[in-house]
């Protein structure tokens, strides 16, 4: 969408905050292909206060998907993102930093959902759009597919819209959009079903966003989720071939449950004192209550010790489960927490019943565990703890792990569960907690098959995803993908098979190629590349199964490359790549990464963006006072000290104060020209730099003498395009046709092709060019009623500056310092000041030993400054005479004189 933001139209009338912060539109389309969900969420903002403020895009993803693709466009200028290597990433990254652009590191956490965050402090009028991409595998639970949306718009949209529209070639068994945005929204939603399609669109105006009719608040902030299923064959079993890539769906019905055997493991310790265990304790006596006749159970309680309420699995009689709900009463959170050896106890339960044949050779064994915290007591070492469960389940049952809470080590529970066929869930430590782990129970509860094996004839397929699966439970879907030959489609005719433990059932229902084909392309909406794009997901996710759970350093290492490559083909973020986010000249960067803490992001496609990068000094030099931020236009943190550096400088009306590192000494002069005459400071052809400052004059004479003072400063960076103007009211970058504007009332940075330009409020501006120069502006404010005085402008300049041999102008012939011999001192008019011969240059004068001032640090009164004085205008010092570096324009170069 480059220049996409020429078509917002008339935003005047947007509702505002007090933040002045405008949302034109913002908008979530989703397209739902074969239970792949391609999601777009897009927000256009602008900025119509009269100072620069943070504009922040901040958008939830499910856990699970993949980010894809993020742009951002800012006043037409358009950032793009690409996948990377991590390490190759971070390398970009951390050089870019260093030359100042901008930059972002993911910090997210936010319970079932991702945080995709990014700020931009934004100057006054400016328009920003931000586009987010992420694509996730829809899947089915407790009989239904559920696509979730968060919708958090943050304030009120002129144009609010959601717009979800369904493909599925199996046929559309219902579409049903509960109202999770609450009865505010009653009637807006609005559902179109055909036989294998469906649109659904929420579109409120903004008098119906709003929480009541004065107010100006949203009362969009929720999820919006959609929920739908699809026609089925009698044998369960889809096939859809399509672009060189087959997906088979697995959701056989009308099967008799298998008996299940079944330990609950709850931690007890301190933690779980008061709602949680609350909670916890009604859903475990629901849960109780569904137990079948044919099931078997025990309860294990631990904090820093272990108990358990039977030592032996139970019949799920009534008296049986009453005792147990009795049991359950009586429970007091206290104590540590030893899940360790929890969870060792449970499996001992379940392989002493088995190998004492107390279990049904046709039924399911399965451990739920239910806890909050890291461990605290007993075996503390989470690598540790999930070795000692694999060697003790040995793939004989499952592991189920609820993570309730915020500071649960979910990533430990994922990997566990993952390494021992089962699957984590994480529970909101809210009033809802128990109403989430029934439902979590309930999608385990009814296990249909077991030990099922799926079989493709290998002159048809290959590179096939997962096709063995421990369990099926009611309600859900197994899924495998892998490519195929389109020659040898006979071959898949009839002859896929899936076994099971307990029963053999024949693949038949195979979508006619050549129909599918047509129906996805006629469909403008569908996505041609829904297969290759499950493949993909499928792929990655199980790799990482495996990657976690690889018994050597040696496979773990291929199995990353395998993940790596994966990752940059399919363009997808997982934990070894990084999103690099460029304009479209690649001189200003962010980059978007996983957290290196696994609970501040757990899944694959985890991605976000947020402002609290580091702070990195390099980039602007510690004399100039100002502290780095390297993301544009972000306030700054802190002002570290002053530096005691010697510098060039020229301030006053107008006092220049050469420093010579060399010799060690300070020389001063000044310029007495007229009001409106443009003075050249640096003249740089090699680097292309220019520094020119035109003087304004006092408001009066003083002494029939007019002081001057410089009133606005010119920066040109031609190399760059860049050029930078400072006035006593406002701060301007340009590049050509664009332009940024800060005023001297904010406190902020701009930075453009590896140019940093940092303000502080009423006080100074830096310009830092990479690491080679860098310079301070100061501004001087005065009564606004003075008589005489006018506000102007100082500037500060390193000798540390890397200018070219070649570099001329006021100051910038001293980056070559010059031979100065002074001597012959003698007593001055007055005692503080000497006089002395100066030689320089070939030339001899007389010298005065005087003082000037740095206003660096005190901007009043200054600090004293000592230096030897070179009468009549520097003559003598300067190379010819001060009209010699008059220059007609703000930006031009000067000629040697």
């Amino acid at each position: 969408f480059q220049r996409s933001t020429s078509d917002w139209g008339y935003v005047g009338d947007l509702v505002e905050d007090d933040d002045k912060i405008g949302l034109y539109s913002y908008k979530v389309q989703s397209t739902i292909t074969s239970r792949l969900a391609n999601t777009m969420i897009q927000a256009r903002m602008v900025n119509n206060a009269r100072r620069p403020q943070p504009i922040v895009f901040d958008v939830q993803v499910p856990k699970g998907a993949f980010i894809d693709n993020f742009t951002m466009d800012i006043n037409g200028i358009t950032f793009t993102s690409h996948i990377r290597e991590k390490s190759e990433a971070r390398k970009m990254y951390a050089q870019a930093k260093a030359k100042g652009k901008a930059a972002g590191i993911v910090r997210s956490n936010a319970l079932d959902m991702e945080n995709f965050k990014t700020e931009v402090n934004v100057p006054p009028g400016m328009r920003i759009q931000f586009q987010l991409h992420y694509h996730e595998m829809i899947r089915r639970k407790l009989s239904s597919y559920e696509h979730v949306i968060s919708v958090k718009p943050g304030r009120l949209a002129k144009h609010m819209e959601v717009d979800v529209r369904i493909i599925e070639p199996q046929g559309l068994r219902y579409v049903h959009v509960p109202n999770s945005l609450g009865d505010h929204f009653n009637g807006i939603t609005t559902i179109s079903k055909g036989e294998k399609k469906a649109h659904v669109s929420f579109k409120p105006t903004m008098a119906q966003q709003r929480k009541c009719p004065k107010c100006s608040s949203t009362a969009v902030d929720g999820n919006f989720v959609v929920q739908y299923d699809v026609n089925r064959e009698t044998t369960g079993g889809e096939l859809e071939i399509f672009n060189g890539y087959f997906i088979h769906f697995f959701a056989p019905e009308n099967l008799d449950p298998l008996p299940k055997n079944i330990l609950f493991v709850i931690d007890v310790s301190g933690s779980m004192w008061g709602l949680k265990m609350k909670q916890t304790m009604e859903a475990m006596k629901a849960i109780l209550s569904e137990l079948r006749a044919a099931d078997q159970f025990s309860l294990i309680d631990f904090n820093h010790n272990v108990r358990c309420w039977r030592d032996n699995l139970v019949s799920a009689t009534p008296s049986q489960v009453e005792d147990a709900k009795k049991y359950i009463q009586t429970i007091h959170p206290n104590g540590g927490t030893n899940i360790n050896e929890a969870l060792l106890r449970a499996t001992f339960i379940l392989n002493e019943a088995k190998s004492l044949g107390m279990l049904d050779p046709n039924s399911v064994s399965m451990i739920v565990l239910v806890s909050d915290g890291d461990p605290t007591v007993g075996e503390l070492k989470l690598t540790t703890i999930q070795k000692n469960v694999k060697q003790s389940i040995k793939d004989e049952f499952s592991l189920f792990c609820l993570g309730i809470g915020f500071d649960v080590d979910y990533d430990f529970l994922q990997r566990i569960a993952t390494d021992n066929r089962g699957m984590a869930q994480r529970i909101f430590g809210n009033q809802e907690t128990s109403l989430q782990m029934k439902n979590f129970y309930n999608q385990v509860s009814t296990p249909l098959l077991k030990k099922i094996q799926f079989n493709y004839p290998q002159e048809s397929v290959s590179d096939v995803t997962q096709s063995s699966f421990h369990n099926y439970f009611g309600g859900s879907e197994i899924v495998v993908a892998g490519k195929v030959d389109t020659e040898n489609l006979q071959h898949l005719e009839s002859v896929v098979t899936a076994t099971a433990a307990n029963a053999e059932l024949v693949m038949e229902t195979l979508r006619d190629v050549e129909e599918l084909d047509g129906f996805m392309k006629k469909d403008k909406y569908a996505d041609p590349e829904f297969t290759r794009k499950l493949w993909a997901y499928l792929t990655v996710n199980q790799m990482m199964a495996e990657r976690n759970a690889a018994p050597t350093a040696a496979l773990k290492r291929n199995i990353t490359k395998s993940i790596l490559q994966m990752s940059l083909d399919h363009h997808i973020v997982t934990p070894f790549t990084a999103m690099l986010i460029e304009n479209a000249e690649k001189d200003e960067i962010m980059l978007a990464d996983q957290p290196k803490d696994p609970r501040k992001g757990c899944c694959p496609g985890t991605l976000g963006l947020t402002p609290n990068a580091p702070n990195n000094n390099k980039g602007i030099p510690a004399w100039a006072n100002v502290t780095a931020v390297p993301v544009s236009f972000m306030p700054e943190q802190r002002s570290p000290p002053v530096s005691s550096l010697s510098i060039n400088r020229v301030d006053n009306d107008p006092h220049f104060i050469i420093h010579l590192p060399k010799s060690q000494r300070n020389i001063c002069f000044n310029i007495n020209s007229e009001p409106g005459k443009i003075l050249n400071l640096v003249s740089d052809p090699g680097t292309g730099v220019v520094v020119n400052g035109q003087l304004v004059g006092a408001k009066k004479a003083e002494n029939k003498k007019l002081n001057t003072y410089f009133g606005k400063i010119g920066f040109y960076f031609k190399k760059k395009g860049l050029k930078v103007e400072i006035t006593t009211e406002k701060i301007t970058l340009k590049d050509g046709s664009y332009a940024i504007t800060l005023t001297w009332a904010d406190t902020g940075h701009i930075i453009r092709k590896q140019l940093l330009i940092s303000v502080k409020k009423e006080s100074n501006v830096t310009i830092t060019v990479g690491e080679e120069m860098s310079f301070m502006v100061l501004l001087h404010r005065v009564w606004k009623k003075h008589p005489v005085n006018v506000d102007f402008l100082g500037i500060y300049i390193p000798p540390e500056n890397q200018f070219s041999p070649a570099a001329h102008g006021l100051i910038g012939q001293f980056a070559s310092e010059p031979e100065v011999s002074i001597h012959h001192q003698t007593p001055g008019q007055a005692p503080e000041k000497p006089q002395a011969i100066m030689e320089v240059k070939g030339n001899k004068f007389t010298v005065t030993r005087g003082v000037q001032k740095d206003y660096r640090t005190d901007r009043v009164l200054g600090t004293d400054v000592q230096c030897w004085f070179v009468h009549n205008s520097g003559k003598g010092f300067i190379d010819g005479h001060y009209r010699d570096y008059l220059v007609p324009h703000l930006y031009s170069f000067m000629k040697k004189p």
